[in-house]
């Protein structure tokens, strides 16, 4: 076994990794960004390397900055986890170089799987069905043409050169084919550095399921059972488990054998995974088709290690170093059912777009089946250089029911507050009547995600910020004179205390209370006036409404950040004035960023005539594209947006001055 092992990555894959490093007794080195100086990853490690500035290309994906943080160190091995170098060929290439083991499969192997053309010519000669599609490399955007009138809409446009949806676009009409291809090749190429695509048949009702699969040095290849990641938005996993509800023993088998003889295709050793699409209506057949491999761990490893018991980067750490597989495919037991829930930075009513912001405040769950990989710390800030993956819940049970239940519990007692979360998300699409019967294809969230994203305001949490502005008015001495208590004794009329309460996605609210926060009447907006009791402790608010008790954790200055359930509000006042200017501006058509992030491209110039939907500015943040459109007929002024520019959430990029009847 290796002395010392550098982790080329950050957040919660890094900690995953190095907390293995911890228990096998084998000394660990951080590497870091000057945005991730105070991560947890940087303080886990034995030993943490500065190696460049924020921008991922200067620093994680800097094969130079990272061999030499591993020569530096007395590193023997370099452990890439998922994403940045992952999957590079050149990476990999570089270790053997520098006499560093690469923690991973051959380099061939990922060279050979990295593509996805070349991997579906190489599997389908192992005799692994395939996807119909195009299959010839560097197709021109009129050979992608060709190839989609022939296979037959709606298609698939894929990177060759990469996965995690990056890239994605489905077709379902000709005439959207040139925009969709432009676009996917802007982000392939942003995200992989190469802008090649392939084109295939858009399976329908889709099931995404697909096989871990660990093989040694010495020939020895291993499934360990299936994970089904049909829950996505945007190509995206949200939550995966393991097994599939889906499929039988003999279905299990048949895919698992084909996975073994897709890694032995390329000479694999090491941990990946065979993914495999399954057409939802004809499950009952059998048919499943490859569509990828993924020669590294994956994000949703975790429910595999919950089921089977074993430890995959041990495992990887073990195969590298040149041991033997400690186990046999008749070894392999799956017990119970395992649920993982992937915690993002995003605003899920706002279309999943990436948010960011300082953690003011963190809680996270524990108990009995439940495990959190998590690259969080409170005071840590959330930017836009990387990806918007927080942290992965995790819930093991005796079968799926208790497993999702575990898995909503846990999920209800996680705490984010500072910045918006996908939380509230995953637990109304985890309570959602189709994913608890295991009814599920890969479009199922783009169907239904309108009513799991609904943002409906309770006004308990409107009632709750009033009551936690009391308390921060109120003199926490003795009272000698009752004018220095808000809402007490006036002369005249009952005195009350007023704010316009704003909460990002929603309109401004008033909220009236008299009396004090001990013993106190509450109307929010227009509703009825509510008794309102409330006490604050060490980062809890405890409110009584109406006899009715809620605790919510706190955090904030400006903001007022509230956390329930799993849900989180970020809440300020708003002065009147800035209510009517926001309402005056939205009804003049100024186009805000809606993300932080960097303009990637400016499709207008100024003075230019525009038709409401038109193409306007692209905005990308932690590798998702965002296309602005125009929101009314009118003219480009006030242009701001330049291509390569940062820019913050809401900052105005340009104002499209509307047309009036006259012209």
């Amino acid at each position: 076994m290796f002395d010392t092992v550098l982790v080329a990555n950050r957040g919660e894959i890094a900690v995953r990794v190095l907390l293995t490093l911890r228990r096998m007794g084998v000394r660990s080195v951080a590497v870091y960004s000057d945005a991730d100086a105070g991560s947890p990853h940087v303080a886990l490690a034995d030993v943490a390397v500065r190696i460049g500035p924020a921008a991922a290309a200067q620093s994680y994906l800097s094969i130079p900055a990272v061999i030499e943080a591993a020569r530096a160190t007395g590193a023997q091995a370099i452990h890439p986890g998922y994403g940045f170098l992952s999957e590079n060929t050149a990476f990999a290439a570089a270790c053997e170089e520098a006499g560093i083991t690469f923690v991973g499969p051959p380099a061939a192997a990922i060279e050979a799987m990295g593509d996805k053309i070349r991997a579906k010519q190489t599997v389908a000669k192992a005799g692994v069905p395939v996807v119909p599609g195009s299959d010839g490399a560097g197709l021109s955007d009129d050979d992608l043409a060709a190839a989609a009138r022939q296979i037959g809409y709606p298609v698939l446009l894929k990177p060759s050169a990469g996965g995690g949806g990056k890239g994605m676009r489905e077709v379902h009409r000709p005439e959207q084919l040139a925009d969709a291809v432009a676009s996917a090749r802007r982000e392939a190429r942003g995200s992989f550095g190469d802008d090649t695509l392939l084109v295939e048949r858009l399976v329908g009702t889709p099931r995404h399921i697909e096989i871990q699969i660990v093989a040694d040095a010495h020939g020895a290849v291993v499934h360990l059972g299936e994970r089904e990641c049909s829950l996505q938005r945007r190509h995206q996993k949200i939550v995966e488990e393991a097994p599939s509800a889906l499929l039988t023993e003999e279905q299990r088998a048949a895919m698992g054998a084909a996975a073994v003889e897709a890694a032995r295709a390329v000479g694999y050793s090491g941990a990946g995974t065979v993914e495999f699409i399954v057409e939802g209506d004809r499950a009952g057949d059998g048919a499943f088709y490859f569509m990828e491999m993924n020669t590294r761990l994956q994000v949703e490893h975790p429910v595999t290690e919950m089921v089977t018991g074993l430890d995959l980067v041990e495992l990887q750490l073990r195969v590298a170093a040149g041991e033997p597989l400690p186990i046999a495919q008749d070894d392999v037991r799956l017990t119970g059912h395992a649920v993982e829930a992937r915690v993002y930075a995003e605003d899920p009513a706002a279309g999943f777009l990436p948010t960011g912001g300082r953690i003011l405040a963190l809680h996270e769950p524990a108990g009995p089946g439940v495990r959190v990989d998590s690259g969080m710390a409170e005071g840590a800030v959330v930017g836009s250089d990387y990806d918007p993956m927080l942290a992965k819940v995790v819930a093991h049970g005796a079968d799926r029911a208790e497993a999702l239940r575990r898995l909503d519990t846990a999920l209800r007692d996680t705490v984010v507050l500072g910045l918006d979360t996908n939380i509230g998300f995953l637990r109304a699409l985890l309570a959602d009547d189709d994913v608890r019967a295991a009814r599920l294809d890969t479009g199922l969230v783009g169907r239904r995600g309108a009513a799991w994203t609904a943002s409906e305001l309770p006004a308990d949490v409107l009632a709750a910020a009033a009551a936690h502005a009391m308390l921060e008015l109120e003199p926490t001495g003795p009272v000698v004179d009752p004018f220095d208590v808000p809402g007490g004794w006036r002369i005249g009329d009952p005195a009350s205390t007023t704010w316009q309460m704003l909460v990002t996605g929603h309109e401004p609210v008033v909220v009236r209370v008299s009396g004090r926060a001990s013993s106190a009447e509450c109307v929010v907006g227009d509703g009825a006036a509510v008794s309102l009791r409330a006490q604050r402790r060490a980062g809890l608010l405890e409110v009584t409404l109406d006899g009715v008790t809620r605790r919510y954790h706190w955090a904030g200055g400006e903001t007022l950040w509230l956390g329930r359930d799993g849900h989180a509000w970020g809440i300020r006042e708003q002065a009147p004035l800035d209510a009517a200017a926001s309402a005056e501006e939205g009804a003049g058509g100024p186009v805000l960023s809606p993300m932080p992030g960097t303009v990637t491209v400016v499709e207008v110039a100024e003075g230019q005539q525009v038709a409401a939907g038109d193409r306007l500015v692209v905005v990308e943040a932690m590798k998702m594209e965002h296309v602005l459109t125009a929101p009314v007929d009118g003219v480009v002024r006030e242009l701001r947006a330049r291509a390569g520019a940062t820019v913050a959430r809401d900052a105005v990029l340009l104002v499209v001055e509307p047309t009036t009847e006259e012209g």
